[in-house]
């Protein structure tokens, strides 16, 4: 199946953004006048994943989506050691170079982390009075916020194993799409198009190759645990979770770890609603959001 004319008009309304010996593929709708939105997306796919909130998001915020490094249009160097940390550099990077000193975060999956580790250095820096960008407020879709309550599928611990070398030699796109049709919801399945795209973006520049690189972040949550989640538990920010329930992945178990441990948890569940929320019921998530964003404040484009 062929790449689909959105997937195409994505990449060419695109840009690379240099940062070090890495280009950054990044989709922005630019317009100072409004507040920052920083879109982080997940594993294994790219910044693609927000093109069905992409309008509905634009006519209030400054949008910045970048494939992080390894993923979709972004640089995918080969013998790299991918983290968390890392990818939170590169994004405070090109925060800075477009001069943006706060900025809100819709996060997915692995995204969820990497808003973690920005959180958690927003809220040194508020205590210490040091420079960098500030985080206005997080919005966390379905993803690992809390080790203990995530659970990943079989492929993702077998590439993240030291048998993932080996395995990822076996990962085609058959594979591939089975592997990501699964953790829909059941009444909201992916269609082919979305799948050939999702594939076209993990292969760009052989990166399905990378897998176990890239699922280093998996370990990284449960090495960072203490701060990620203290950053959560102890933060002025405004949170909220919008959460596809039927995710096997990050679903019913996140929210009622999030609910248990967090001290006023704001928590918007999706009923049948599985892993990629805002592929599965992007309405539904543009809802969820434009209630958090009233509430808290967040000014309306005029």
């Amino acid at each position: 199946m062929t790449v689909s004319d959105a997937l195409r008009q994505w990449r060419a309304l695109g840009l690379h953004s240099t940062i070090g010996p890495h280009r950054i593929f990044v989709r922005e709708a630019a317009d100072v006048t409004r507040p920052a939105l920083l879109l982080l997306h997940g594993f294994p796919t790219a910044g693609f994943d927000w093109q069905p909130l992409w309008h509905g998001l634009a006519g209030r915020f400054h949008l910045i989506a970048p494939d992080l490094l390894g993923f979709g249009f972004s640089s995918k160097p080969r013998d790299h050691r991918y983290t968390v940390v890392e990818q939170a550099d590169l994004v405070e990077r090109l925060l800075r170079e477009r001069e943006i000193a706060r900025v809100h975060v819709l996060a997915h999956d692995l995204g969820d982390s990497v808003a973690q580790e920005l959180l958690a250095r927003h809220e040194i820096r508020r205590r210490d009075g040091t420079d960098g960008p500030r985080i206005d407020s997080i919005v966390f879709l379905n993803g690992g916020l809390f080790p203990e309550a995530h659970r990943p599928r079989p492929i993702q611990r077998l590439l993240a194993s030291p048998l993932g070398p080996l395995l990822v030699r076996l990962l085609d796109r058959r594979r591939f799409e089975r592997s990501l049709a699964a953790v829909f919801g059941p009444g909201t399945r992916p269609t082919p198009h979305w799948l050939a795209d999702a594939w076209t973006l993990v292969s760009h520049d052989d990166g399905h190759r990378l897998a176990p690189r890239l699922l280093a972040y998996i370990g990284e949550r449960q090495a960072m645990r203490p701060r990620w989640v203290g950053a959560m538990l102890h933060t002025q920010v405004p949170l909220r979770l919008v959460d596809g329930a039927a995710d096997p992945v990050s679903g019913a178990t996140l929210i009622a770890r999030y609910r248990k441990l967090l001290p006023q948890p704001d928590v918007v569940e999706l009923p049948g609603i599985g892993h990629w929320p805002q592929v599965e019921a992007p309405a539904a998530v543009l809802d969820a959001c434009r209630a958090f964003w009233d509430r808290i404040g967040v000014e309306r484009a005029a």
